[in-house]
């Protein structure tokens, strides 16, 4: 099962590779990785993506709590939560083409950020599954290259990640 952990942890020199090696030494797999500073910049907000059992998820929240630079983390997947991804992907945007994928990103509402003679770069945000709707409905043109940021969460309601 996909898991969307959400760690609140000091702004400190090394803490990302000391989260990084917990997973590579457990030989857990992360499959996406989030981290930027917060309203307190001593604090940083990393989100970790990872499939697992329950039971393995639980083994690694444990293993993250006794890290040092760790303060506070929550699994989004246990709760009610928005999830959204960042995805630009570059694609070769010839002759009619070019209003197929403006009329492809329109439906996807997606922004054309550049239009070269021969490509456009579009941004997309959403869920995973937007993102890879819109990466299988431009299948039948030239996708040159794909950036995404992988999942970023955050609880609904009054629940929240702070100290």
């Amino acid at each position: 099962m996909r898991h969307i952990i959400s760690v609140l942890l000091e702004n400190e020199a090394g803490a990302l590779s000391r989260v990084a090696g917990l997973f590579s030494a457990r030989g857990y797999n992360i499959e996406s990785l989030t981290v930027a500073l917060t309203n307190e910049a001593s604090l940083s907000r990393m989100t970790i993506v990872t499939r697992g059992s329950d039971k393995v998820v639980d083994q690694i929240v444990k293993q993250l709590n006794k890290l040092i630079d760790v303060v506070k983390l929550v699994d989004l997947t246990e709760g009610s939560h928005i999830e959204r991804e960042l995805m630009v992907v570059k694609v070769a945007a010839v002759g009619t083409q070019r209003d197929e994928i403006k009329r492809l990103v329109d439906i996807f509402r997606g922004r054309i950020l550049d239009v070269t003679e021969t490509t456009f770069i579009v941004e997309l945000t959403g869920t995973s599954e937007k993102l890879d709707a819109l990466i299988s409905a431009l299948e039948l043109t030239n996708i040159i290259e794909v950036v995404r940021s992988g999942p970023t969460g955050i609880a609904r309601g009054l629940s929240s990640l702070t100290v």
